[in-house]
């Protein structure tokens, strides 16, 4: 029998006697001490645009001609969870088999190592439900018992699980370190998504947006994610001045046409003595057309604020109030959401703290999995209700290990305990969410599609094979085969060469057999 260590909180840190002090973000991060700035303004008269315009009384034309993007990049709203500190996402979550899929079961030993007890092994029938120990209502398998499968179903609907399906990647990354490149971000803004705000968000004041750092390679100094962990982050970005307040919404707007109206009417009888005059006068009219847009589309505080949104938060909500109002990581999770799902931003990362629970008992990483799958389920059952596409994909520094002990307390489901670090059980995974209809996966037959779902496999001891995939010992091509993956959902698998050039993903042959879906068009 084991010892019976206590269950820590759902927020409480974690500090192992083995584990060196924290004195990094990322180190306060992965053992739950922290929580996982920017502003767009109305335009002041020379923060302005330098693209030209055509001095037009027609406001659309004008906002055309302004270079006003008004729907993002039209690409499918991409999310990161970065869960640092190694969470335990194969075996007692995902299932990870050997060379023919998920379903291909390793040994007892190996699902053992990963936590998961002889009698509760994948291959075995649960003898209360008679059903099997997996789950493929998503369409990519879980443990019949997941913290995360648990937590999602709890908010998605059953219109929502019909259009979910998911990929898992095997993949070694080192434990507890945030220099792990696993983040992504700058890889999907690079295949093209942007927002009609900004490019990226994260919930950490990071590189990356999040606990884990990003592919040197990738990173664009422009596009570093600004940091949204809170509705006032949502609210802030965007100050429209005080001019809705004193009107209404409307006449606000229509006030500030008419200005824009006024000052070209002015402008053309006004020489500026500057060499490049059309364009100065060009782009002060610019500037007056962009603040009315802002205040045409956001002088309603309801349009970004998670809190006002009724599908988010309320009696008809994801959330209850009494859960967002308790819980930090719902609220990071709902303005990340908000964000993304509606376009106000290409793709953005929700880092999660506290997954560093090797703690000598199951019920911690039990509770935390469980919340981490309720904010997952949250993104997809939103991307439902707002009508839009999602790829939602789940990373973190390493894994863990258990040596057989189980915990039989309530919380911790008689599973095995959690006794250290394992890289070699590392994995990460992502799910779509197609409003049209289930993804497809790719290939000809059930056998084919089962090895598509599984970009790699597992040794029969439950550890990578690293030999399988180009990412299955190389975070940096983790990430890119999640960007090719990405670029596959629009149909744009073949401009991934032209968009990465330096990539390491072999040639097209190579590629397609580390590509799940077929392409699912956008919603716009």
């Amino acid at each position: 029998m084991s010892k019976k260590n206590k269950h820590h909180g759902l927020n409480q840190p974690l500090l192992h006697t083995h584990h060196r002090r924290p004195y990094s973000r990322r180190d306060f991060l992965a053992q739950g001490l922290m929580a996982g700035g920017a502003m767009v303004m109305a335009p002041s008269l020379f923060g302005l645009n330098s693209a030209q315009a055509a001095l037009a009384t027609d406001m659309e034309a004008l906002k055309i001609a302004c270079n006003i993007n008004t729907v993002g990049a039209g690409m499918i709203p991409f999310i990161c969870f970065d869960l640092a500190g190694g969470a335990s996402i194969t075996g007692s979550n995902v299932l990870v088999g050997q060379q023919g899929g998920q379903l291909d079961f390793i040994s007892t030993q190996g699902y053992n190592v990963m936590g998961v007890p002889a009698d509760m092994i994948p291959s075995l029938n649960n003898p209360l439900t008679s059903l099997p120990y997996y789950d493929s209502s998503l369409g990519l398998s879980f443990h019949s018992d997941s913290g995360f499968l648990r937590g999602i179903k709890e908010r998605i609907s059953p219109e929502t699980v019909a259009n979910i399906n998911g990929a898992v990647i095997p993949a070694r990354s080192e434990n507890d370190t945030g220099n792990n490149p696993h983040n992504p971000m700058y890889g999907i803004a690079q295949a093209g998504a942007y927002g009609e705000l900004l490019h990226l968000i994260g919930s950490v004041s990071s590189e990356s947006g999040g606990n884990s750092i990003s592919p040197a390679e990738m990173v664009r100094a422009a596009w570093r994610p600004t940091k949204v962990d809170r509705p006032s982050d949502v609210t802030g970005l965007v100050d429209t001045g005080k001019l809705v307040g004193l009107l209404e919404q409307a006449d606000a707007v229509a006030v500030l046409e008419s200005v824009q109206r006024i000052s070209a009417a002015k402008l053309g009888h006004i020489q500026t003595g500057v060499t490049q005059d059309a364009l100065i006068k060009d782009l002060l009219s610019c500037g007056y057309v962009k603040t009315a847009d802002l205040v045409d589309r956001y002088g309603d505080p309801s349009a970004l604020n998670p809190t006002l949104d009724t599908d988010i938060v309320g009696p008809g909500g994801i959330f209850t109030q009494a859960e967002y109002d308790n819980d930090r990581e719902f609220r990071k999770t709902a303005s990340v959401m908000k964000m993304v799902i509606n376009g106000y931003a290409g793709a953005g990362t929700i880092a999660m703290g506290g997954y560093d629970y090797h703690t000598g008992e199951r019920g911690t990483g039990e509770q935390r999995d469980l919340r981490a799958g309720r904010c997952m389920g949250a993104c997809l059952e939103y991307a439902h209700r707002v009508g839009q596409p999602l790829m939602m994909y789940v990373c973190s520094d390493g894994s863990v290990f258990s040596n057989g002990n189980l915990d039989e307390s309530e919380e911790g489901r008689g599973k095995g305990v959690w006794t250290g670090d394992s890289s070699a059980a590392a994995a990460s995974f992502f799910l779509v969410y197609n409003p049209l209809g289930q993804p497809q996966l790719l290939g000809g037959s059930a056998d084919e599609q089962a090895r598509q779902q599984q970009i790699g496999y597992f040794r029969r001891d439950g550890s990578v094979e690293t030999a399988a995939t180009p990412a299955a010992n190389n975070v940096n091509l983790l990430v890119e085969t999640v960007v090719l993956n990405y670029l596959a959902l629009h149909g744009l698998q073949g401009d991934f060469e032209g968009r990465f050039p330096n990539h390491r993903l072999g040639n097209s042959t190579l590629r397609d057999s580390l590509t799940a879906f077929a392409s699912i068009k956008p919603v716009l």
